[in-house]
């Protein structure tokens, strides 16, 4: 699953950032591909607001 950072983590919840920041993600337009696993799944759905997430 590719998934990418569209909005700016600035102002957000620690926990936000926090999640963003484990998911590998620096700035902006940062894109990674990552397992598919329930863990990941979990991560993305708390920052789904912030990501661009392709099957």
């Amino acid at each position: 699953m590719k998934i990418t950072l569209r909005r700016s983590v600035i102002g957000r919840p620690q926990n936000q950032v926090d999640t963003v920041k484990a998911l590998g993600l620096r700035r902006i337009g940062d894109s990674r591909e990552v397992s598919d696993t329930p863990a990941l799944r979990g991560m993305v759905r708390t920052v789904q607001h912030l990501l661009e997430v392709e099957a």
